[in-house]
C-alpha cells in the first residue's frame, strides 16, 4: 500500500508504508511545515511497515523540530521499527 496523509487541525494521520520508495511523497508534505506551524502531532497507528529510510525521515522531522523549538508528537502502536530506534537514541542520549 501507497503512503496516504491526510491532516486536521495540526494533527496528521499516516496510512499505508513509508519506505525508500515514497519518501518524496512523505518530505514534500512536510518539507517547511515547523515554517507553518508550532505544534504537529503525527499518529502512525495506520502505518503497515516502515524501513530504515522511513524512520530516518521522521527522525530527521524530529532533529529539525527541536533545532527550530517547535513541538512534534508522534504517536500510535504498531509501528515497531520506529519504537526500537527512538529508544536506541534514548539510551545513547541517557549513557553519554
Amino acid at each position: 500500500m501507497d503512503l496516504q496523509i491526510s491532516n486536521y487541525n495540526n494533527q496528521f494521520q499516516l496510512k499505508g508504508t513509508l519506505n525508500k520508495l515514497n519518501l518524496k511523497t512523505f518530505n514534500s508534505y512536510f518539507s517547511n511545515i515547523f515554517d507553518k506551524l508550532d505544534d504537529i502531532l503525527i499518529n502512525i497507528e495506520s502505518i503497515e511497515s516502515i524501513d530504515r529510510a522511513g524512520v530516518m525521515a521522521l527522525a530527521r522531522l524530529h532533529n529539525e523540530s527541536i533545532t527550530k523549538s517547535k513541538r512534534l508528537s508522534i504517536i500510535g502502536l504498531g509501528c515497531k521499527e520506529l519504537y526500537d530506534h527512538f529508544k536506541t537514541q534514548e539510551q545513547t542520549t541517557v549513557a553519554a
